[in-house]
């Protein structure tokens, strides 16, 4: 969210002390005018402008905000201008700040209002020119054509919004190189975003670019890409693992189990099927992993009763499914136009099933999907509290001690990367910092020699 400039702040709020206004208040007073700036920022309007306001009212009436809540704003921003810009036509109306009448756009739900205005919860309404529409849509069109993930979708539509937003609505025609490196300049320095998300941004702008709108990107040399810093993952120890699954209620339980004894990452556990596992080799398939790879990974022997236990669940809640009008569970791209009726086999029934059942809403079907993955995380989130770990530990977490715990047992890093499914060998490089050296040559310190 903008800041408000530091000149102006101090004037606005040495104002609010003259106008008496309770100290108490005064934090609401400046949020409102971030929240203008930021609004002003991503939809294009001018911050300038009382003609701003309007369209400011009506989005966070649409957020519920109440009348009064409605009004503040309203006072706190025509008051900012007046003071901050020296526009005594806005400053004659303010007068009192007391006396600004009612907005025009008063609601009466209340819901909270968000720290920050997303360019994605409406942006047509503000964006029908300038070719971004167009654009937008191609984008969307061109990832799904090259079978990028949902994710890279997700973040790449998000990064251009705020492209978007950052250069005003500017016409994509209008685009340049040097606009990129203004937003990237912008995201280091003022939003100072991690190297991570600074790197995505510019692959997302190359991929506009070079795909989408067909633009010289430019060689981006005065713009340097963020270097990453090491990261060393968090490791758990095996009692660590131990007390946080004693804590977990099934079938959260077995998922853990399931994410620290293969070695999985939480989306590709979620998105197991009852064929991808072959008790009878002890060999655990994994389709569609990151990067849409396949692998095999070895069953823990110990984990097999626990696994076959829970398949006659999975078995006999696909029983009761097929008692009623069930669609069969969710499928992928266009399967069931070549295997009809393959939604209601056993063996593409999910290996952990949602709880409840889902009504698709255009074909009014009744289908089941898999476990949340936010349900996961919470359930885990509550054990490692629980647990009084003293680390922070997540999900992915136990993917990390798989790793390690491997590498303890001196398996060979080449091994590791194949049962990870990493594509370069350096990616699990990073694990050999995870534990201790064993080389005696480096046990002492020369001044010992």
């Amino acid at each position: 969210m903008l800041t408000i400039p530091e000149s102006k702040r101090a004037t606005f709020v040495s104002a609010l002390e003259e106008k008496e206004i309770p100290r108490e208040n005064r934090g609401y007073y400046l949020k409102w005018v971030r929240f203008f700036l930021d609004f002003c920022h991503k939809y294009g309007f001018d911050d300038r402008s009382r003609e701003s306001l309007a369209p400011f009212i009506k989005k966070i009436q649409q957020k519920g905000q109440t009348s009064e809540q409605q009004k503040q704003a309203s006072q706190s921003i025509l008051f900012y201008l007046s003071l901050t810009l020296g526009d005594f036509k806005h400053q004659k109306e303010v007068g009192s700040i007391e006396s600004i009448p009612n907005s025009p756009f008063l609601g009466e739900n209340v819901l909270e209002l968000q720290d920050t205005f997303s360019v994605a919860s409406n942006p047509e309404n503000s964006y029908k020119n300038n070719g971004w529409n167009d654009a937008l849509n191609d984008l969307r069109t061109t990832i799904k054509t090259r079978r990028y993930s949902p994710k890279t979708l997700r973040a790449y539509v998000g990064w251009i919004r705020k492209f978007q937003g950052f250069l005003r609505n500017k016409k994509t025609e209008s685009l340049s190189a040097s606009d990129v490196k203004s937003f990237i300049e912008y995201l280091a320095v003022e939003k100072k975003v991690s190297a991570s998300s600074q790197n995505q941004a510019f692959n997302a702008l190359l991929f506009f670019y070079r795909h989408i709108i067909k633009k010289d990107f430019g060689d981006q040399k005065d713009n340097l890409r963020a270097k990453r810093k090491l990261y060393i993952p968090v490791v758990l120890s095996r009692e660590e693992i131990d007390s946080i699954t004693a804590r977990l209620l099934y079938p959260y339980d077995l998922v853990v189990k399931l994410l620290y004894g293969c070695g999985l990452r939480l989306f590709e556990c979620m998105n197991l099927r009852v064929n991808s596992f072959n008790f009878d080799a002890g060999i655990l398939t994994v389709h569609d992993g990151k990067g849409k790879k396949d692998r095999t990974v070895p069953l823990p022997e110990t984990l097999m009763p626990e696994l076959n236990a829970h398949l006659e669940r999975v078995k006999i809640l696909h029983l009761k499914d097929l008692a009623i009008d069930y669609a069969g569970a969710f499928m992928f791209d266009l399967i069931e136009k070549k295997y009809k009726n393959c939604a209601k086999d056993l063996i593409w029934q999910w290996f952990f099933p949602a709880k409840q059942l889902t009504r698709v809403a255009d074909s009014k079907e009744v289908r089941r999907f898999h476990l949340h993955d936010s349900h996961v995380q919470k359930a885990i989130k509550k054990a490692v509290r629980e647990a009084q770990l003293l680390k922070r530990a997540t999900a992915h977490t136990f993917r990390h001690s798989f790793a390690t715990h491997l590498l303890q047992a001196n398996y060979d890093i080449r091994t590791i990367q194949k049962l990870l499914g990493h594509s370069d060998v350096r990616t699990t490089m990073i694990y050999t910092h995870t534990i201790k050296t064993r080389s005696p040559k480096e046990a002492k310190s020369p001044l010992d020699f």
